[in-house]
């Protein structure tokens, strides 16, 4: 059920990511009068950018129908590294909930990664296919899209766990500002999906140092965003000879900082007094 969720979830991103593009296709577009009687559509558009949301809340809906069909003794889970609520999926509320939240965090994970690749700010033309999903947030100052992981989280955090403490998926909290540095704490735990990107990046870059692909724009993208994000390690002679260990380097330090971030939150999370 775990790789069936994942799958819906993916098929839920791609609705999500058409409905965000959709309004960019030229093809969308009125044709203008004076090309009317030349240029006719071959059969009439009835698709409309309202109908993929549809689609997206009718599927999520109907697979916690399914969950609560196929399996009743499921559980689902929500990993946001410093916790992990469950949800049974014998009552149809709460795998119901789980249903939109298990999107929510996909969708959330992949705007983070996004916003990691926004960061480095690549060439174009591949750059184009980060802004259409992000919109404006692309353009935002450096310093807003760094801290929009940490207060979009929170907040989201903040608003959810009163949905499941009613729910009884979560104990209460002592008080308003233990919810507060919970939320907090969680959203510091977002950072940590940049790993995925980077070491993504870093691996790609390293394997077309050694294997020509040709001239294409995707690995000039990938190599760009590299060499932006392994430029604080110019400094640090990691050459030897025409091998260059900076990437591997690079990925182990990535997750090494990750993993013992991980860590430090969790114990933030579980050991501090809120």
């Amino acid at each position: 059920m775990n790789v069936v969720d994942f799958i819906l979830n993916l098929a839920g991103l791609l609705l999500w990511l058409n409905w965000r593009s959709i309004r960019f296709d030229p093809l969308a577009k009125r044709t203008p009068a004076t090309l009317m009687g030349t240029l006719r559509p071959a059969a009439p558009k009835k698709l409309r950018r309202w109908h993929l949301l549809v689609l997206i809340v009718g599927m999520l809906f109907f697979r916690a129908i399914f969950y609560r069909w196929m399996s009743s003794l499921w559980v689902g889970t929500l990993s946001l590294t410093v916790t992990a609520p469950q949800f049974r999926s014998n009552l149809f509320l709460l795998i119901l909930v789980f249903s939109f939240l298990s999107f929510g965090l996909t969708l959330g994970i992949f705007y983070i990664g996004l916003l990691f690749l926004s960061l480095l700010a690549g060439p174009e033309p591949i750059h184009g296919l980060v802004k259409i999903p992000l919109g404006r947030v692309d353009g935002w100052p450096r310093w807003a899209k760094i801290l929009l992981p940490l207060c979009g989280t929170a907040v989201a955090w903040w608003f959810a766990s009163w949905l499941l403490v009613w729910l009884k998926v979560l104990p209460p909290p002592i008080s308003v500002a233990q919810r507060l540095e919970q939320s907090l704490v969680i959203g510091l735990g977002s950072y940590l999906v940049w790993k995925i990107p980077a070491g993504a990046i870093l691996a790609l870059h390293l394997l077309n140092s050694y294997v020509y692909f040709g001239k294409n724009p995707v690995w000039k993208y990938i190599n760009t965003i590299a060499q932006n994000f392994l430029s604080p390690l110019k400094k640090i002679p990691l050459r030897a000879g025409k091998v260059d260990f900076a990437p591997v380097a690079a990925i182990g330090l990535v997750f090494l900082l990750a993993e013992f971030a991980g860590r430090f939150l969790n114990f933030l999370y579980v050991r501090l007094p809120f």
